[in-house]
């Protein structure tokens, strides 16, 4: 199976520009990419920040932005999100039996399960016991490799500031995946705006830079401020197979010129 990873979308209600740079715009920009590039994609994801200030024209906006797209679309929310605004405009959405938006989708061989780590009035990631209890559940219930999707990170990534407002207490998340650890094959978040991969407890993660604005890598800053910057934005296709998980990063408004580095001679190719 082949899918499309989106992070950090940021859109504001009135459709302007956000840092110097305007997030529908970008948005709308890496969908024409999509769809001229990787068309064959079977999902897109978006792990969270799908707007900025949580306003109800800004999820107006990210709905005419996704709706050229001809493959299913997978959300979650960020901690710039309005948990109740969006059911509004993406009811049909997946949701827990608690309300939050999480659900699980089969991406061919593997289960994929989205997470709701948005707590209002905070911007670290919240992950309750009542949110645990259902992912639990989710991988009690199925014998397949799993794909975890979420916004905050469980773990820290050396910038201070960001570190500051990732998932807060780890310990409910922690104790819902313990004995599952080797099924969960990759972890994708966002909120970090950076290109990010690795591993923690056994277990593969990454994330990249998001569609408008990023955060600059400062691993030796304090954490009383986030530092920005325009490096290009990205999206990531993601290739799974039985054995593997494969993810290219595309800096999808990069115009440099492509050329031929080498010609494989006959004798080469056979």
């Amino acid at each position: 199976m082949k899918f499309i990873h989106l992070t950090d979308t940021h859109l504001v209600a009135d459709a302007s520009d956000l840092y110097g740079t305007n997030p529908k715009q970008r948005l709308q920009q890496a969908v024409a990419h999509i769809l001229a590039h990787q068309p064959d994609a079977q999902a897109v994801t978006i792990t969270g920040d799908l707007t900025h200030y949580g306003h109800p024209g800004a999820y107006e906006h990210l709905r005419e932005c996704l709706a050229p797209l001809t493959m299913p679309v997978f959300p979650i929310l960020g901690n710039h999100d309005h948990r109740e605004i969006f059911r509004e405009y993406f009811p049909h959405v997946g949701r827990d039996p608690e309300g939050f938006v999480q659900y699980g989708v089969d991406f061919g061989d593997h289960l994929a399960l989205f997470l709701d780590t948005n707590e209002p009035g905070v911007h670290w990631g919240v992950f309750c016991e009542r949110r645990a209890a259902w992912l639990r559940e989710q991988l009690e219930a199925s014998a397949k490799p799993v794909l975890l999707f979420m916004h905050h990170p469980f773990f820290p990534i050396g910038i201070r500031s960001m570190d500051l407002i990732s998932l807060r207490d780890t310990g409910p998340f922690m104790a819902a995946i313990a004995g599952f650890e080797a099924r969960i094959r990759q972890v994708f978040f966002g909120h970090i705006h950076r290109p990010i991969c690795g591993v923690y407890h056994g277990i593969g993660y990454s994330t990249l830079r998001g569609t408008n604005h990023q955060v600059a890598l400062d691993l030796h800053g304090d954490e009383s401020q986030i530092i920005g910057v325009h490096e290009q934005p990205q999206y990531g296709v993601v290739l799974l197979a039985s054995d593997q998980v494969l993810i290219h990063t595309e800096d999808y408004l990069d115009c440099e010129m492509r050329y031929r580095l080498h010609e494989m001679r006959d004798e080469e190719q056979s």
